[in-house]
């Protein structure tokens, strides 16, 4: 299997990555510094890794250097993932400073950065020394959402490549073939998750995220008074952080049990004094880890409430564009008969707001109290 079969609907991007992959030396088509941009959802990190794998490989077919990538060990390989809200400039330094060293197996010393947008300023300009005076070998890889959401003179010395959103059919027959899931659910799950590939592999191969999501949209479209609008935000809080603990606790518990083994202690057994720090460490990073992914699970709500109010906008105003939220068209239509556009559009305003003063730190239940008692809708009858 080549490095980017598991890609869909990048061909552009694919074609300039295998293209400077393939020059096999630092010239006009390959350079130091590249940065991969794009909406949450195309593959962003993806590509990053497939053009890793392509840099790192000797052959086209060279499978164990892909795995080798997978699993994000290879030798010539630096990551730099975190699960945190940003990223420390701890990281970034330590990061900054393997990249001084030369290839060990192959041509070069690939690394990559996902989310640099979580980078603050101080941990950008340490990246920039990096990026100014790279070794001869060492290429950098850069993964964000947009352009401008790095500092002007990173985005200077990178070479940027921004990829698409895939089409819902695309999507779809990604994840019925990788994931062996029939076409009308991959179907499905492609057009909810508005073609976030990740999402779009959530929903067609977990029930319960299915089953929370539905959830979301009836609560939504059942709300009739402030106080429905109360309710509706605890509801949703504890759907989030259901939806955040389902993704955390079984990784959680096997990063525990590897720490646990590396560490020798046996299951259920003591652990030495002199070793429980590692361990909470740990724990630390699972906490800043859980907080972001619940930060995560609360802007899913808002993303699928937005599509909500977006295909219930579409039917006020006549147009004939595929609902994204098919399954309930029914109730689409009952809601867009309960409402004027300018008190839908008021709504999806009053989301993004409430999407803004969450990722600001404004208490989650205080921001979606606000914006759901401006979804509040009476009966016609009334």
């Amino acid at each position: 299997m080549g490095v980017w079969d598991e890609l869909t609907g990048q061909a552009d991007a694919i074609a300039i990555f295998s293209a400077a992959a393939a020059s096999g030396d630092l010239d006009s088509s390959m350079t130091h510094s590249w940065l991969v941009t794009g909406p949450p959802g195309s593959g962003r990190s993806n590509i990053a890794y497939a053009f890793a794998a392509a840099l790192l490989s000797n052959g086209a077919d060279d499978a164990a250097t892909q795995r080798q990538v997978e699993a994000r060990t290879h030798p010539d390989l630096g990551v730099l993932s975190t699960e945190r809200v940003i990223i420390s400039i701890d990281e970034v330094r330590a990061l900054v400073k393997t990249s001084q060293f030369s290839p060990s197996v192959g041509r070069y010393r690939v690394m990559v950065i996902e989310d640099a947008d979580r980078m603050a300023e101080r941990s950008s300009n340490v990246l920039l020394k990096a990026l100014e005076e790279p070794p001869p070998r060492t290429v950098w890889i850069l993964c964000a959402p947009s352009e401008a959401d790095l500092l002007p003179t990173i985005r200077s010395r990178v070479r940027s490549v921004r990829l698409r959103v895939p089409g819902v059919d695309e999507v779809a027959q990604l994840i019925a073939r990788r994931d062996n899931v029939d076409i009308e659910i991959a179907t499905r799950a492609a057009r909810e998750a508005q073609s976030h590939i990740g999402m779009a592999h959530r929903l067609a191969t977990n029930d319960e995220a299915r089953n929370r999501r539905e959830q979301t949209l009836r609560i939504a479209l059942g709300l009739r008074s402030v106080s429905d609008a109360v309710r509706a935000a605890a509801t949703m809080l504890q759907l989030a952080g259901d939806d955040a603990k389902a993704i955390t606790e079984e990784r959680d518990a096997e990063e525990r049990a590897s720490a646990m083994r590396s560490l020798g202690v046996e299951p259920g057994g003591t652990i030495p004094p002199a070793l429980r720090i590692q361990l909470k460490n740990l724990e630390e990073d699972q906490k800043r880890r859980a907080t972001r992914s619940l930060r995560d699970g609360l802007d899913r709500i808002m993303v699928d409430l937005l599509s909500l109010y977006r295909d219930v906008l579409l039917m006020q105003l006549g147009a004939t564009i595929e609902p994204i939220n098919l399954s309930i068209r029914s109730e689409l239509v009952l809601a867009s008969e309960r409402s004027s556009p300018a008190e839908t559009l008021a709504t999806l305003d009053a989301i993004s707001t409430a999407r803004t003063r969450i990722d600001g730190n404004v208490s989650p239940a205080l921001a979606l109290e606000a914006m759901l008692i401006s979804a509040t809708r009476k009966d016609v009858s009334l």
